[in-house]
């Protein structure tokens, strides 16, 4: 990477710059399973506003400009971490694997001790990042989700 990225926890601000680069990340997705309407490309500026209230995600800042986030909250001791994005002309650099290092230290701070995601069984790119990244598959559903976990404590 050029400029090493700042990350941060995100917040109900970040809300427009993220929807901006969910939308962004997910089309290709939307093209590999054929699907324009698919949830991250459908959420409004609103809902994605009111699910940022309380988030324990976090944002990559490279230069002054949002180039990455990703989402999660705890259940219980579980940490539910979703829509991990990267702007399109970032991916590849290594932002993926920071935001989900950060998310996972800010899980543990909250009393996590697993983080799930999910991701879908043409995502190869996600599935290879997650396994890299020491997730586990746990679980495939009949429309082709497949959910990994991690332990966060030792």
């Amino acid at each position: 990477m050029a400029d090493s990225p700042t990350i941060r926890p995100i917040t109900s601000d970040d809300a427009g710059e993220v929807l901006t680069i969910q939308r962004a990340a997910f089309a290709s997705e939307a093209l590999i399973y054929g699907d324009p309407d698919m949830p991250p490309l459908t959420q409004t500026l609103e809902e994605l506003s009111a699910e940022l209230v309380e988030n324990l995600g976090c944002v990559a800042v490279t230069g002054g400009r949002l180039v990455g986030a990703v989402r999660a909250r705890l259940d219980g001791d579980l940490l539910l971490i979703g829509r991990l994005a990267i702007a399109p002309d970032q991916q590849g650099e290594g932002l993926g694997t920071l935001l989900l290092a950060a998310v996972e230290d800010r899980g543990r701070d909250a009393g996590a001790t697993q983080a799930e995601l999910f991701t879908g069984a043409l995502s190869e790119a996600n599935q290879r990042l997650y396994e890299r990244e020491g997730y586990r598959r746990t679980e495939t559903t009949d429309d082709g989700e497949i959910f990994y976990r991690k332990a966060l404590v030792d």
